[in-house]
């Protein structure tokens, strides 16, 4: 445990973003005990060009005119920081030599901020963790007055376009100076470890209250009356990149007795898929996150046909917990970062075994089965989460 520190929280998402996000979670769990500054990236030159007119962009700009503060109050111990300096886009450059120095402009603009807000707080100090901004994380070691720097894998983005091009040299030099790595699956520890040996595996947070049903007083929507079962379900965005859709194929063309129900929405290759061509597959659209967990209650399966790929190889994929929350059967790819789900997840390398674990999912269901999910999904808590970050960096001081 760490208590009574002052902690800056920087990374790739802002904290006005619409969607959920680790590391707004992980900086919430931070300030029970510390004071926290939560750093929104700053605003670069083609967002501003391209987005000058969204509501996000219009409060960065009254920021940087001085007529908006930049640290607001987020709640006791927690501030967010909007960087008043803007930054240059540079991830177009193809010269790494050039790319280097103007990453080191933006970085020292960056930690301009971040001091001038660290100095109003009167931080001491600090523990910087950095989710994931592997270029304008770069030198913030050298650049601000801090005792240690964590560095925090979640996604593989390095093979993300995006990403790509610079980050496969930037990242592995970034992580060998951090001070700690700290990653949410196995695989990114080994990938870690290649380049620091302080990189550490702790897991993945979840708040599952939304998906606690043990007083059975969550309805099953409407939509599950003409369907007949059993229902194997998914909940989530449905995207070509993320999902296997010729295994969703196999399944409803091999098991027409079934019902394959998809909740979310849809991206190009799901709408133009064969699967809406499908009698037994149901494409039931967008949802409230809060409407989800009477989704997951309306399956006989839930699961998570994930594709392998690059980017999907080391994920971890919080909707598993959801589903076990829910006491659910699930039935997922097995991969590296789904090892530690094999003991309550059905995990299948191939279609043909998607088929087979799923009859046998179906078969040996039973109450004592769904506790054990549950208590499960219970532990992956926020909390039980940034102790294992609070104890890498510990290990690593």
């Amino acid at each position: 445990m760490i208590k009574g520190r002052d902690i800056v929280v920087i990374g790739i998402q802002a904290w006005d973003i619409e969607i959920g996000s680790n590391c707004k979670n992980i900086a919430s769990e931070f300030s029970r005990f510390n004071r926290v500054l939560y750093v929104n990236p700053p605003l670069d030159r083609a967002t501003l060009n391209r987005e000058a007119n969204s509501e996000r962009i219009l409060k960065r700009i009254q920021v940087r005119k001085g007529l908006q503060e930049d640290l607001v109050p987020l709640g006791k111990n927690l501030w967010n920081l909007y960087p008043k300096n803007l930054v240059e886009s540079i991830n177009w450059v193809p010269s790494h030599s050039l790319f280097k120095v103007l990453n080191k402009r933006n970085n020292r603009l960056f930690a301009e901020d971040i001091r001038s807000a660290m100095e109003r707080l009167d931080f001491k100090d600090v523990l910087l963790f950095n989710d994931s901004s592997m270029f304008l994380g770069f030198h913030l070691k050298e650049l601000l007055p801090i005792s240690s720097y964590t560095y925090y894998i979640r996604d593989y983005l390095i093979k993300v376009p995006y990403w790509k091009r610079h980050g496969e040299r930037i990242e592995p030099q970034l992580i060998t100076k951090a001070d700690v790595v700290v990653n949410n699956s196995t695989l990114y520890a080994e990938y870690g470890a290649k380049f620091n040996k302080n990189s550490f595996m702790v897991g993945q947070g979840c708040d599952v209250s939304l998906f606690n049903d043990e007083e059975n007083n969550i309805p099953i929507p409407t939509e599950f009356t003409n369907i007949p079962g059993p229902i194997i379900g998914y909940v989530g965005y449905l995207t070509g990149m993320r999902l296997d859709i010729g295994l969703l194929e196999y399944m409803a063309q091999k098991k027409k007795d079934w019902s394959i129900v998809l909740v979310g929405p849809e991206d190009d290759a799901f709408r133009n898929s064969a699967l809406h061509e499908m009698d037994n597959v149901y494409f039931l659209g967008s949802k409230d996150s809060k409407e989800l967990p009477a989704y997951v209650k309306g399956f006989d399966i839930a699961m998570n046909p994930q594709v392998v790929n690059d980017w999907t190889i080391g994920n971890y994929p919080r909707k598993i917990d959801e589903y076990l929350a829910m006491g659910k059967p699930v039935l997922a790819t097995r991969t590296k970062a789904m090892e530690m789900f094999q003991d309550h997840v059905y995990l299948a390398e191939s279609k043909e075994e998607y088929i087979t674990l799923a009859q046998r999912a179906l078969k040996e269901n039973s109450s004592e089965l769904e506790k054990s999910r549950i208590e499960f999904a219970k532990s992956h808590t926020w909390e039980n989460n940034v102790g294992a970050i609070y104890e890498a960096i510990q290990k690593s001081a």
